[in-house]
């Protein structure tokens, strides 16, 4: 099989040569002259010498016909004298002369006369500001005015208002003046600054002495009204209307007092009305919270808050409020499991449940219900993670399946304190709080612990109540 394989291919290269030789036949017989000869083959035939000839005679056609090389004559200006090189050097506009090229600096000319000191500017602005627990002279001094004047300029304001006042970030616009010499600190020309929302002083100096300017400005004090539908999520909404995060804070903690906020309906509508404040140069200034409003049919909430005693509550219409010392929410959630015998979810039987069960989103902050001390904080069976607070007359608050105990054994707390964040520890089916109170160191509903209301406003004290509810309940919505 191989040498009849051999055999079909030297047969093929012999038709292949044979076909070849039979195409220049044609090729010599139609044109009659072969001008692309082989060089390499027949060499010293007529063919030959042919084809070497035309070879030639297209090299010596395209070397007759390349294009020149030699450069065109041009005029050219006359070389410059070295004094005009060193003259148009020194007026050119370009940086220091060339010398950032050469390092070289700009030669001296009659132009240029070397000074022995650089002139000081006549005046010098600065733009200045108070740092956090820096002191207003120290400010000046720093930035250039003397020690004296920076004083008295000090002593100026404190007529005006306390320099306490003044707000880390207070910005300083300075213009010093010029001086003598350079051993002595500048002159204060000018000062102004935002002294308070409501007012702004400025220094001049007039026939050499300093003088303070006050510039009042006005403030409209209206409130900000905000409402809306509470929707899907209170806070979002809120949020989404404008509110700032701590008021929002503020407006759940008062609700979380009367309602459980967990069980707001999402067709309910709140109301919030914040302190505002706006200036006639067009700033604004957003406080603290006023009056929190939430309408959900006939369970509507309406409170104002009133400073009692040099403490602020959360009063309803009437001038009625909780008593300071009684017990808050724990947590902000909803009860999931009542006081009282039920069906155990993980030991399969009834026993008694000795609290109430809030369920709340796995980290929830946890607060002190009532102010006491820390009597217990640890790991304990199947309340996980539990903390346990004596409180005053024999009463005492449990906190168990805890994800992390803030709180520590022997800790004073008040109302309110942060003692641990809503977990799952111990038989648990999910994060919640499980809310225990105790009396004469037995449990006890929880819920029969009702807030104290009491008629804490009488007299003029309760009209002035009622005056200010109704100022801020005429305020419309922005």
């Amino acid at each position: 099989m191989e040498g009849g394989g051999g055999s079909v291919a030297a047969q093929s290269r012999s038709f292949a040569l044979l076909d070849q030789s039979a195409i220049r036949r044609t090729i010599d017989r139609t044109h009659g002259l072969d001008l692309v000869v082989d060089l390499g083959a027949r060499i010293g035939s007529r063919e030959w010498w042919r084809g070497l000839a035309t070879c030639t005679a297209l090299c010596a056609v395209t070397w007759a016909l390349h294009p020149t090389f030699q450069p065109l004559a041009g005029a050219s200006p006359a070389a410059m004298a070295d004094a005009q090189a060193q003259e148009m050097r020194t007026s050119a506009i370009a940086p220091e002369a060339y010398g950032s090229d050469t390092g070289r600096k700009t030669a001296p000319s009659a132009l240029v006369e070397h000074l022995a000191e650089t002139p000081e500017r006549p005046q010098v602005q600065i733009a200045a500001s108070l740092g956090a627990g820096d002191g207003f002279a120290r400010t000046l001094e720093r930035n250039g005015v003397g020690e004296d004047e920076a004083d008295h300029v000090a002593d100026l304001v404190a007529q005006q208002m306390s320099l306490g006042e003044l707000k880390p970030g207070t910005k300083l616009d300075l213009t010093l003046g010029r001086r003598p010499n350079r051993q002595v600190a500048r002159p204060l020309d000018h000062l102004a600054f935002r002294a308070k929302f409501e007012l702004a002083l400025e220094v001049t100096r007039d026939h050499g002495a300093l003088k303070l300017v006050p510039h009042p400005i006005a403030v409209d004090d209206t409130p900000l009204r905000i409402e809306g539908r509470v929707g899907g999520s209170l806070f979002s909404a809120a949020r989404s209307a404008g509110a700032p995060a701590p008021v929002v804070q503020s407006y759940l903690r008062a609700m979380g007092e009367h309602v459980a906020v967990g069980s707001i309906r999402g067709d309910a509508r709140y109301t919030m009305i914040v302190e505002h404040r706006r200036a006639a140069t067009g700033e604004t200034e957003t406080g603290g919270l006023l009056y929190a409003g939430l309408d959900q049919n006939k369970h509507d909430v309406r409170l104002l808050k009133w400073n009692l005693d040099g403490k602020d509550q959360w009063l309803d219409p009437s001038g009625v409020g909780e008593k300071r010392g009684q017990m808050k929410m724990p947590v902000q959630g909803h009860m999931t499991s009542s006081f009282g015998m039920r069906f155990h979810p993980i030991l399969g039987y009834s026993r008694m449940h000795q609290g109430i069960d809030y369920g709340a989103p796995m980290g929830t902050p946890i607060e002190a219900a009532a102010d006491g001390v820390v009597n217990f904080a640890g790991w304990h069976g199947g309340h996980g993670n539990y903390v346990l607070l004596k409180h005053g007359g024999d009463m005492a608050t449990g906190y168990g399946h805890m994800s992390r105990i803030i709180a520590k054994p022997g800790q004073h707390v008040r109302a309110g304190q942060l003692i641990g964040y809503v977990g799952s520890t111990g038989l648990s089916t999910g994060p919640h709080l499980h809310f225990e109170v105790f009396k004469n160191n037995s449990v006890i509903n929880p819920l029969g612990v009702k807030f104290t209301q009491a008629a804490q406003l009488a007299g003029n004290q309760l009209a002035r109540f009622k005056a200010t509810l109704a100022r801020l309940l005429s305020v419309r919505a922005h």
